[in-house]
């Protein structure tokens, strides 16, 4: 991978070993930052410039627990025609810069009816119906048994218990996109043991693993899946929702951090 040098100097400057992408509607996790604690996408020519809502570009460093960890603010996605190898980019320059454990988030429709809207869905395996991976044309042949670290799963869960946050935990399948699924395609979804249905993740979990990196995912529930509810699908509605369920979560992940470094 061809990498900008200088930009990459300064992320690995960071001294992290943790890093959060954060999906649509999720950038209130992260604080005001210095000039010198950001740094744009565009200063990575190899990096897609984001175009959706929601999507700001930059990777941002905050102290968290008394160390460095990175938050990725947006991401591309295929259905903005994108190839897997784009919209997995990001990934591989975190990890070029010392990354070992990657936290991701979506917004994603929840197809379980008793999941509701405004709750958290740890993600403990997905479904790829993307229809391709990142690692097309290099043979590798990457273990996706325990895709989502089972130990760090385990804190999570702990530390939401005792926080009396509600944190689901199941399957996500991920869709090209970017039309919403079907009432049928939610049906059919569901039956295959989806809990979730959304439009990203899945690529960046597969890079991850590739290159050994420890993975947690989570799922903000910001919509019935089509069918479920009677409201129309929108954009807006998932931004909206995701900013108001960052609340709870982003104390519960605050307190999680250490547990990535342990695990």
């Amino acid at each position: 991978m061809i990498v900008s040098d200088g930009a990459l100097e300064r992320l690995r400057s960071w001294g992290a070993d943790t890093a959060i992408i954060l999906g649509s509607g999720l950038n209130t996790f992260v604080p005001e930052a210095a000039a010198g604690d950001t740094i744009s996408y565009s200063e990575f020519g190899e990096l897609p410039k984001t175009s959706v809502p929601g999507h700001v570009g930059r990777f941002v460093r905050v102290d968290a627990n008394g160390r460095s960890v990175v938050y990725a603010q947006g991401r591309v996605h295929l259905y903005e025609g994108h190839s897997a190898r784009d919209v997995t980019a990001g990934v591989r320059i975190l990890a070029a810069t010392g990354i070992k454990r990657l936290i991701l988030t979506n917004a994603a429709g929840t197809a379980n009816e008793t999941f509701a809207p405004g709750s958290w869905m740890m993600i403990a395996d997905h479904i790829n119906l993307t229809g391709t991976t990142p690692l097309l044309e290099c043979a590798e042949f990457i273990d996706m048994t325990d895709a989502y670290s089972k130990k760090w799963r385990t804190g999570f869960a702990q530390t939401a218990k005792s926080q009396g946050v509600v944190l689901h935990e199941g399957i996500y399948a991920g869709l090209l996109g970017p039309q919403y699924e079907t009432p049928a395609e939610a049906r059919m979804l569901h039956s295959l043991g989806a809990d979730a249905i959304g439009m990203s993740t899945v690529l960046e979990v597969i890079q991850a693993r590739a290159l050994g990196l420890e993975v947690a995912a989570f799922s903000c529930l910001t919509n019935w899946a089509a069918g479920i509810g009677t409201e129309s699908l929108s954009h807006d509605e998932v931004l909206e929702m995701g900013k108001a369920a960052a609340g709870p979560f982003s104390r519960l992940l605050k307190e999680c951090l250490a547990l990535g470094r342990d695990a």
